[in-house]
């Protein structure tokens, strides 16, 4: 069992305080900072920080405790909250990428503004890319997005893969190259499909390009082309082409279509350990989340 008392120091220092800046934020003695770091160092077994004179850095294993600390400080603030009957405020500023807003959810704002409708919530809406950045400048709180191969940033939700997808009703494409319908870069999916295809030599050509989902789908049903997309989160009226080769119509080209490799959607919030209403927000996310 962790002490949230030593876990509440521990974060104050991993977010960025100096031990004397944490000790007082927190209204301690900075022996008593110490003391706390160096009893969590032994009821985890593990050196967490490593100081010199000018800094305080984090070890791995530090790196590690950090998602930790904060669930079970979230998960106590959220027990404490509810028996205790104290309703959330403020404003929470919100983003996700289009293809959940398709999918699942709207069921978990919905849920989240009838438990919580003391929050002011603000949603917005675009591509991955441009949510990082503005999360990145302080205008978001917490996102839920894809993030890009190889990546480590944020808490993951789920992984699924990139599939190949066309419209469920469209015949196929016969011709000498595979027809792609893509977001505008910066698009993850753009450029997962453009480097598949580049990788396996096979010849391309964009018929289509739009900044909304919903464009992209019409596309797809109107049989001008392809397109990448997350499998588990295919919309309404599409269908996955099999990454391989078949007859003309159902996988819209002759040659072996390339696998696109996975993709991770994953949460970002700014790093307090206090933020109520973004805790509860990705709770409810990661409830929903579950065996999906």
């Amino acid at each position: 069992m962790l002490d949230p008392a030593l876990l509440q120091t521990f974060l104050m220092i991993a977010e960025g305080n100096s031990f004397s800046e944490a000790s007082r934020k927190l209204g301690l003695g900075q022996p008593t900072v110490s003391d706390h770091v160096r009893k969590l160092e032994t009821a985890v077994g593990h050196r967490l920080f490593v100081r010199d004179t000018h800094s305080v850095a984090l070890t791995i294993e530090g790196e590690t405790l950090v998602g930790f600390a904060r669930s079970i400080l979230e998960v106590n603030e959220r027990a404490r909250r509810h028996f205790a009957g104290t309703k959330l405020r403020g404003r929470l500023r919100f983003g996700a990428s289009e293809d959940l807003v398709s999918s699942w959810l709207p069921d978990v704002l919905r849920g989240f503004v009838q438990d919580h409708p003391l929050i002011d919530l603000e949603f917005t809406i675009a591509l991955s890319n441009s949510l990082i950045a503005r999360f990145d400048a302080g205008e978001l709180d917490i996102v839920l997005c894809k993030r890009w191969p190889g990546e480590e940033r944020g808490e993951l939700v789920w992984r699924d893969r990139f599939v190949w997808a066309r419209g469920a009703e469209t015949p196929g494409l016969d011709g000498d190259q595979v027809q792609l319908i893509l977001y505008p870069p910066p698009s993850m999916s753009r450029f997962v499909a453009l480097a598949a295809l580049e990788q396996a030599g096979i010849p391309w050509r964009i018929a289509c390009t739009s900044g909304s989902l919903s464009g992209l789908v019409a596309a797809a049903q109107a049989g001008l082309g392809i397109m990448a997309h997350s499998r588990k989160l295919l919309p309404k009226g599409l269908i996955e082409c099999q990454p391989g080769p078949g007859l003309v119509g159902e996988n819209l080209f002759r040659q072996t279509l390339p696998g696109l490799g996975d993709v991770e959607f994953v949460l970002l919030r700014a790093r307090q350990s206090s933020a109520a209403p973004a805790a509860e927000l990705a709770a409810a996310i990661y409830a929903k989340a579950e065996g999906f």
